[in-house]
């Protein structure tokens, strides 16, 4: 019997572990928009680095919840091949934000100097940041994931770096962001493939 509990709480453990990083992953398109908008302030405004940590905080973790919804509606004719799809997804999501990163201009990366806060601005941001949370929240549904602690945790990191993405790009500039982006992709790939080997018995 202890035995058996022990192997429970590893596993739970593990998800849990896989979850940070996937929450990690997730949030690191909100990180490297964060920078952006720190380089773009003359001086660090804590007030806006929290409005716009709370905007991609809520909606990274709106998005799993409603990706969760749809998946959950389709995960009977899913489960055969549920971990396939997760690869997939994640695969495609990871080999994206490296993609998007590698490839991305100079100008396209420069941030333009303003102390506004536009919020219609911020929301599309959040909004376009946090479409890929949509996707994994499908592969929620298929690995029945407890919904609920999975998208507060996405949303309190997202939070929690976001707010960190303004201090730091508006100290240090945005030379960590392509990084950012890449090192997001690589983890999202990597629990992907972890998953999949899982369920084809090799690990």
């Amino acid at each position: 019997m202890n035995f058996h509990v022990h192997e429970a709480k590893q596993a739970e453990v593990r998800n849990g572990m896989e979850l940070v990083l996937i929450a990690i992953g997730l949030s690191m398109d909100a990180f490297a928009v964060a920078l952006c908008k720190g380089l773009s302030m003359r001086r660090i405004h804590y007030g806006q680095a929290l409005v716009i940590a709370l905007f991609f905080g809520v909606f990274q973790g709106i998005m799993p919840l409603i990706g969760w919804f749809l998946g959950t509606q389709f995960a009977a004719y899913i489960t055969p091949v549920d971990h396939w799809v997760a690869f997939a997804l994640l695969a495609y999501i990871g080999g994206k934000m490296i993609w998007d990163a590698l490839h991305e201009s100079n100008e396209g990366a420069a941030c333009e100097v303003d102390q506004r806060l536009d919020i219609k601005e911020l929301f599309i941001m959040a909004v376009a940041t946090s479409i890929d949370a949509l996707a994994v929240g499908i592969t929620f549904a298929f690995l029945q994931v407890d919904i609920l602690p999975a998208v507060l945790l996405i949303a309190g990191i997202t939070f929690g770096l976001s707010f960190i993405g303004v201090v730091i790009g508006n100290r240090f500039g945005n030379r960590f962001q392509r990084k950012a982006e890449i090192a997001g992709g690589v983890v999202l790939i990597l629990i992907g493939i972890k998953i999949l080997l899982e369920h084809l018995g090799v690990l």
